[in-house]
């Protein structure tokens, strides 16, 4: 019952508060995003959510558009300063996805939506993780965010898929906030942020 009906009300419901009430945060944001960082600033994805479905997710940008003398782009590490850096910090840049929200590709809580390119790599287990709506925040996210290992987020992913509720949900609310604030996990050793997922050792 909660998955089917309470869970989307709960998304629906908070998705608006967050836009009604919060709005100064998002137009500040928006106004140093593109100060410090240009144009555009909503970084624009695509991205699989339910059932592989795809969508668009919506981010503040936290990268400039940097490029070398051959006009390629530069590597993420140059390419995020250290406004960028504390958007992510922050889980600022993720505001965005409310939206998402509101229009039911995501949910406040569930798996975080990864690049479209994995779909073809996942194995049946890992494919689990599209059984519910991904989320803004999840599991796998207060147990290590991008300090852990694929196998052990995607062990996440599929163990919140089959304990989804609303008691769960609220711990992961919760343990969202205080990592935000010690700022746990954010990149793995190395990496501004995670590195990608290359499929399974066959």
């Amino acid at each position: 019952m909660y998955r089917c009906f309470f869970k989307r009300f709960i998304d629906i419901v908070a998705s608006l508060i967050g836009f009604i009430f919060f709005w100064w945060i998002f137009l500040i944001v928006s106004i140093l995003v593109k100060k410090k960082l240009g144009s555009p600033v909503i970084f624009k994805q695509e991205r699989p959510g339910k059932d592989g479905k795809i969508f668009t997710m919506y981010k503040f940008r936290s990268m400039t558009d940097g490029k070398d003398k051959e006009g390629n782009l530069l590597s993420d590490e140059e390419r995020l300063p250290k406004f960028g850096k504390l958007l992510r910090s922050t889980s600022l840049d993720e505001l965005p996805e409310l939206w998402n929200v509101l229009k039911g590709e995501m949910s406040l809580v569930g798996p975080r939506p990864l690049l479209v390119e994995y779909l073809e790599r996942y194995n049946d287990f890992q494919k689990r993780r599209h059984e519910v709506r991904p989320g803004i925040t999840g599991w796998a996210q207060i147990n290590g965010r991008n300090d852990i290992s694929w196998d052990k987020k995607f062990q996440y992913d599929v163990e919140y898929v089959d304990k989804c509720s609303l008691l769960l949900d609220v711990k992961i609310l919760f343990l969202t906030v205080k990592k935000v604030f010690v700022k746990e996990g954010i990149s793995q050793k190395d990496n501004v942020t995670m590195m990608k997922f290359e499929g399974n050792k066959k």
